[in-house]
């Protein structure tokens, strides 16, 4: 326990000496000797913390007064400290599993792919399934999509179930397909989805994309509870290494025991602020409002949606048909989710969520899929009346021109991953075609028009790593070392709001999170280097060495 039992509820700040505090009297923790950036505007050189709050933010002399014999003192070295990172966008259970299972990402061929599939199954035993993913074959010489025949050879009788990099498209075996009864008989698509197959015979191709998926994954086994315990501790100890103290989750209910056995056990390591997904909001709206945890450490925001896919699985929805759809004949403008099917029940949904006052999250990629979001929210703004509600559209990729000005005029947080565009700038233009990068990954637009921009990874669809994303913001460069759309570039410090301010802003934590002042949570990172004075191409390399969540330090790599 801290040794000071209450904290003023304002700081009070002593100009005659520019250190601001909350009370008086020896700290648990300070850190000394930094180049503490607050977030405030202004910089300090040390920090003290106690009862898991920051104390005083000031000079080192003055920060000295709060130091006894017991208090943790962290020589920082002259090192670079930021508040704690936030990941506005992470899917953290799905993350840990995945930390334990078959990884594709860095696959760069057929050969590779298929090699690091045959390893995975002579592993596994009757009954196991190799699952895991995370593939991508855009960026390879020879992007030819891939087949169940890739599999069936190398696996035998053991199911497999990989998803794409995205998550919006899986591939599975022959072995897989036989457990969900699909074959080239049957069954139709479901509604949102499509079930790829050879267009001569019928015969599935064994890629899965969007509501198809769950025909297969619902078979899956689901993991124990000590797997996901397991899961989820891995997690926490992966994003508390990359400075990562709080997350924004957008996982279903699946995950929120695991959660709650974390947080009751007072064992969380990272502050977690849940979006449920679920396909039908207002089923779920009592349970959410009676849900028992509920404090600084965990609760759950609000409510997660789809309205359409991806851009790699050609599923996003689009104002016009894709710029290749003749590869994609079937759905050339991508697919629209049941949940926006028609758009009248997109705003119902939205409506009794906003009455519980319960924040929408909702996943939208393709320029008419933001469109259609931004009329529901703008719809529900005048039914209801104006209040401070903060709705989000999660990865806002590509917005037609126009939409980009309302996002600020209607107070609609765009939540948004800058390494996809590092990632997606690789097959983008060929995608969609240059005349519509005018709106794609529009960092800088929004900003500029008074939107509020917070950044996450979508992990594990794509590195957690948040120096990583300051980096795509920032240098505009993609994974081939391109610069793609450098006019959408943002500067270093901004991209750094958009980890801890702006992301503590949408999800309503402001007032505890997101800078360095007395009186909120002692979230805090030492880093490795400067992030603030690095060159555009190095802040990727820059590492979290110390990081500090409520005052326990639960990342140490000095």
């Amino acid at each position: 326990m801290g040794r000071i039992s209450t904290l003023s509820a304002v700081a009070l700040v002593t100009m005659a000496t520019g250190c601001a505090t909350t009370s008086s009297g020896p700290a648990d923790l300070v850190i000394t000797h930094a180049r503490v950036w607050t977030g405030t505007g202004t910089s300090a050189e040390a920090i003290a913390v106690a009862d898991g709050r920051i104390v005083a933010v000031g000079r080192n002399a003055e920060i000295a007064k709060w130091t006894d014999d017991d208090t943790h003192v962290i020589h920082a070295d002259g090192r670079r400290v930021v508040p704690g990172l936030i990941d506005s966008h992470v899917h953290v259970v799905a993350g840990g599993l995945q930390l334990g299972r078959l990884h594709l990402r860095d696959a760069t061929s057929r050969e590779e792919f298929v090699a690091a599939v045959a390893n995975a199954a002579a592993s596994k035993s009757n009954g196991e399934w190799v699952l895991g993913g995370r593939w991508s074959v855009e960026s390879w010489d020879d992007p030819t999509p891939p087949s169940k025949e890739w599999l069936d050879g190398v696996t035998g009788d053991i199911p497999v179930y990989l998803s794409r990099m995205d998550g919006h498209q899986a591939l599975a075996n022959s072995a897989a397909l036989r457990i969900a009864g699909i074959d080239r008989d049957g069954p139709p698509d479901p509604v949102g989805g499509d079930i790829d197959r050879d267009p001569a015979t019928g015969e599935p191709t064994g890629v899965l994309k969007e509501s198809a998926m769950d025909l297969v994954a619902r078979h899956i086994p689901a993991p124990s509870d000590d797997e996901l315990d397991v899961a989820l501790r891995r997690a926490m100890r992966h994003l508390n290494a990359q400075g990562i103290t709080a997350v924004h989750d957008m996982s279903g209910p699946e995950d929120l025991l695991t959660f709650k056995r974390a947080h009751d056990a007072s064992k969380l390591t990272i502050r977690i602020r849940k979006y449920l997904h679920v396909s039908d909001w207002t089923k779920s709206i009592d349970a959410v409002k009676q849900f028992g945890a509920k404090d600084d450490w965990f609760r759950i925001n609000g409510f997660k949606g789809y309205i359409d896919g991806s851009l790699g699985s050609r599923t996003a929805y689009m104002y016009r048909p894709f710029a290749d759809c003749h590869d994609h004949t079937e759905y050339p403008s991508g697919l629209l989710a049941d949940m926006a099917d028609p758009p009248k029940a997109l705003r119902w949904m939205i409506e009794s969520a906003d009455r519980e006052n319960l924040q929408p999250a909702v996943h939208a990629i393709g320029d008419e899929a933001n469109h259609i979001m931004l009329n529901a929210y703008q719809a529900v703004r005048t039914k209801i009346g104006p209040r401070d509600r903060r709705p989000r559209i999660e990865h806002a990729q590509h917005l037609l021109p126009e939409d980009i000005g309302r996002f600020g005029s209607l107070d609609v947080i765009a939540s948004m991953q800058p390494f996809h565009k590092a990632d997606d700038g690789r097959y983008a233009e060929k995608a969609i075609g240059q005349d519509r990068l005018e709106g794609s990954y529009a960092f800088r637009s929004l900003i500029q028009s008074g939107a509020v921009v917070c950044f996450g990874s979508d992990w594990p669809v794509v590195t957690s790593d948040p120096f990583a994303g300051m980096e795509a913001a920032v240098s505009a460069r993609t994974l081939a070392g391109d610069r793609w759309i450098p006019e959408e570039a943002i500067s270093v410090e901004t991209a750094l709001k958009a980890y801890t301010s702006s992301a503590a802003h949408a999800g309503f934590d402001e007032k505890i999170l997101g800078t360095i002042r007395p009186g909120h949570l002692a979230d805090i990172v030492v880093l490795s280097e400067d992030v603030l004075s690095a060159e555009d191409h190095t802040i990727g390399d820059v590492r979290a060495v110390v990081t500090i969540v409520g005052g326990q330090v639960v990342y140490d790599a000095r």
